[in-house]
């Protein structure tokens, strides 16, 4: 009974975002995407202030993983307006990356007021193809709420471990699909067509666990959470780090 509730209020979201998706398909989305920089950068603050404390910990060991000359080359995928640079060790280098080229002008704004880093380049490009960066030349690679919305998670986690020198490593927070047996994964199922448009191809019924596992790292270490404070949907978790 429940999965047909599932699947016929899915079916009515569907038509609810028909507008949405006719917009897609004539062009006229792409007014939406100037936007959506403008509304991720003020979510940023909300996001960050409930996720500190597990962003603080997820990023605690980032140093660790310094080349042999001390020096720490990290790649931020999707790294939108930076929400994740004050999380950063002092003097690292930031190489940034984002399909998205409106974010930049909020980029700015976050490297001005995390100086305690050194920032490389702003990239435009996609995660599934990174070509501007050579094998084996970053130390670490990040990647924050990104993953709910790329084309192909395993192409792009097959790119971050071209670009990973050996025994580096890849950090990762990504909300994911609920147990099936939860009121979440209800919600998720439902709203997704509708999130999809409004939160810019993000997609929330992601097992996203399951590509970490079959993607060859030597080392993975990962957790489900529940994260506080924020919308239902996006509630389910993991977070943690992987190793080349």
């Amino acid at each position: 009974m429940k999965a047909c509730l599932m699947k016929l209020c899915r079916l009515l979201c569907f038509v609810l975002t028909l507008p949405l998706c006719l917009m897609e398909i004539v062009g006229l989305y792409g007014m939406y995407k100037r936007l959506f920089p403008l509304l991720a950068y003020n979510v940023t603050f909300s996001y960050n202030d409930k996720m500190h404390n597990t962003k603080r910990e997820l990023f605690r060991n980032v140093g660790k993983f310094a080349n042999t000359d001390g020096t720490l080359r990290l790649l931020e995928i999707g790294c939108g307006s930076g929400a994740n640079f004050k999380f950063y060790p002092y003097g690292c280098t930031v190489i940034c990356t984002d399909p998205n080229p409106h974010f930049e002008k909020y980029l700015q704004m976050s490297m001005d007021a995390n100086t305690h880093l050194t920032y490389d380049k702003f990239a435009v490009a996609s995660g599934e193809d990174m070509e501007h960066f050579e094998d084996e030349s970053v130390d670490v690679v990040v990647c924050t709420l990104v993953l709910c919305s790329v084309c192909n998670v395993l192409l792009v986690l097959q790119e971050v471990r071209r670009i990973l020198r050996p025994g580096g490593a890849f950090f990762f927070l990504e909300h994911v699909v609920s147990d099936p047996s939860t009121w979440t994964y209800f919600f998720q199922n439902v709203l997704e067509p509708l999130w999809y448009y409004l939160g810019d191809g993000c997609t929330v019924t992601r097992a996203t666990w399951k590509d970490l596992e079959a993607a060859g790292f030597s080392e993975l270490h990962l957790r489900h959470i529940e994260a506080p404070e924020v919308s239902l949907v996006i509630r389910p978790h993991i977070t943690g780090y992987s190793i080349k």
